[in-house]
């Protein structure tokens, strides 16, 4: 009495259809994006991987340097030292690489789309329930798209990636046109600029702050799925984890582990840096 009706939809069976549809109809889409992001990928690996180890301490501790103290550039030079002591480099660059990548994208997406959400209601009203699906669908069913549009790899691991990555620099992004004095457009308004002009004298420059919280979490979101994105072969450090859980290797884990912590730590302080120079140099002005 209390079971429930035996009434079936077939919701997941329609979008089955719809996903081997555009494999089908756009596999020389699919294909360039894989030429693109994979040479992209590549690119940076192998440029990271060319680069003397000293001299890339040294960039890191510059950076952490300059966004925040020479006390905490040292100590982001003293966590790249150690992740290279533990024998993973080159997973480390690989890991780089793939961030770089798709936060690079998701910029290249998320910044204009939240810039035309602002300014236009509808297109927001129907990105937010998008944006809402992006962020609340469990990050593992990202994963089966990403391997049957592109095979197992890192362009796999970037494109479901962008998705988890994305809404947050789109959110912020159009929060922060959308919180830009009004005063301030009235009176760009009055002296005759354009909307074009308006954006890209008032309205950015406003609004650089908190579009690079924006990128900040989306950089940090795109850190986070480096354990799970080694599920379809991405390489780096997440692949490390997966290999530790596999054999149970408890120093192997902990190593690969810590290692992305380093990395976080180093890319939230960084990215919060630029976003503090942002803000003060908005204030001077």
């Amino acid at each position: 009495m209390g079971s429930f009706p035996d009434i079936r939809t077939k919701l997941g069976d329609y979008v089955d259809q719809l996903v081997s549809f555009l494999d089908s109809s756009l596999e020389g889409f699919f294909d360039f994006i894989f030429l693109v992001s994979s040479r992209t990928i590549n690119g940076i690996d192998d440029f990271l991987v060319w680069l003397p180890w000293w001299l890339f301490i040294l960039i890191i501790i510059a950076l952490g340097w300059y966004f925040k103290s020479i006390l905490t550039g040292v100590l982001f030079g003293a966590f790249i030292f150690l992740i290279g002591t533990f024998g993973l480099w080159e997973d480390m660059m690989t890991t780089i690489a793939i961030i770089l990548t798709a936060v690079i994208i998701c910029l290249l997406i998320g910044i204009p789309s939240g810039i035309w959400m602002a300014y236009s209601k509808g297109f927001s009203n129907v990105m937010r329930p998008i944006l809402d699906a992006m962020q609340t669908m469990p990050s593992f069913v990202y994963l089966i798209p990403a391997i049957f549009f592109f095979g197992l790899g890192n362009v796999s691991a970037i494109f479901a990636t962008l998705i988890y990555a994305l809404p947050p620099v789109i959110r912020l992004t159009e929060l922060a046109i959308r919180g830009v004095d009004k005063e301030v457009i009235e009176s760009a308004q009055s002296f005759g600029s354009s909307r074009l002009q308006m954006l890209r004298k008032i309205q950015l420059p406003q609004a650089l702050p908190t579009i690079m919280a924006g990128v900040n979490q989306t950089t940090m979101m795109a850190l986070a799925m480096v354990v799970i994105a080694s599920m379809v072969g991405a390489s780096g450090l997440g692949e490390q984890v997966l290999v530790a859980i596999n054999r149970i290797d408890i120093a192997l884990g902990f190593e690969a582990g810590i290692s992305i912590v380093f990395l976080a730590v180093i890319i939230d302080r960084i990215t919060n840096g630029v976003a503090d120079k942002f803000q003060k140099h908005r204030g001077v002005n």
